[in-house]
């Protein structure tokens, strides 16, 4: 039995301290490659300011290599753990739904993983490139590098809340972000201020806390962000068995909606949700 009262409080606090500190070991232990490499950037050296470029720039060239197959299948096991938290579902077995999801999710995650590191690799180099000749388009790749990190947050989320095609699961991070400007921000404000705390401030928390709590915080506004849009999509649904002329969309259509704030009105078809709840917006 639960215990009540400040006993009770305190027993629950433990158990969370228990829960984001296990995943977040998890998380680091399975994206151990890619830890490692990042020490480089973080314990100092000595040297020449030209070889502590150097270094910075070797290791950053091993980082990108290693995030594919450990950083983002890791960090996806973590947000599958995070939306069951969020469901509230705060009592699912954390090793067994990690590894599940890290199992389930390892293809898609790491194919995403090539992509988006290619995306930013793209974006340093053309700014490294513009930025004496065109300063002007230079900071427009800054902008789009920004976007894209943002929309990382979006991809695990997405990844581990539907079961869609790899290129579909992309595109929708995408849209999301841009759809849902507001939502997107604000985790990434949140989510920014962890790491900086984690970093700068408090790094014990980098071993024990980071990763859990950014991984909880990005899925439970992208939870309440979608839900907006889940909602909007049945009464589209309701409205299409009413209107035999009413046309089918594919459901990023129903974010763009969200971000153009148009009023006219459509159905979405059937997709499909990971297998433990799966949903049907036709019903």
């Amino acid at each position: 039995m639960e215990p009540r009262g400040i006993m009770g409080g305190f027993y629950r606090i433990s158990e969370w301290i228990m829960r984001l500190s296990a995943i977040n070991l998890l998380w680091i232990i399975c994206s151990f490659p890619f830890a490692l490499a990042a020490l480089g950037l973080i314990v100092p050296i000595e040297g020449t300011e030209q070889q502590i470029l150097d270094n910075m720039k070797f290791v950053s060239m091993v980082m990108g290599i290693v995030a594919p197959f450990t950083l983002f299948p890791a960090t996806s096991a973590m947000f599958t753990v995070a939306r069951k938290w969020v469901q509230g579902e705060v009592d699912v077995p954390l090793f067994k739904t990690f590894f599940r999801g890290y199992k389930e999710n390892y293809k898609q995650s790491m194919i995403g993983g090539i992509i988006y590191t290619l995306l930013i690799f793209i974006m340093i180099v053309d700014f490294i490139v513009y930025k004496e000749k065109l300063a002007l388009l230079a900071y427009v790749f800054i902008a789009f590098l920004v976007l894209i990190f943002i929309s990382l947050f979006n991809f695990f989320s997405v990844i581990v809340h539907f079961e869609i095609k790899t290129f579909q699961l992309l595109k929708r991070s995408i849209l999301f972000t841009i759809g849902t400007p507001l939502r997107s921000l604000s985790t990434a404000i949140m989510c920014g201020f962890v790491i900086y705390l984690s970093f700068f401030k408090f790094q014990f928390l980098i071993p024990f806390f980071m990763g859990s709590i950014v991984a909880f915080l990005a899925f439970w506004n992208f939870n309440l962000a979608y839900a907006k849009v889940a909602e909007k999509a049945e009464k589209y649904a309701k409205l299409a068995e009413e209107d035999d002329d009413i046309v089918e969309i594919d459901p990023d259509d129903v974010i763009k909606d969200e971000y153009e704030q148009e009023n006219s009105v459509k159905s979405l078809p059937e997709e499909t949700r990971k297998e433990d709840d799966k949903h049907d917006f036709n019903k």
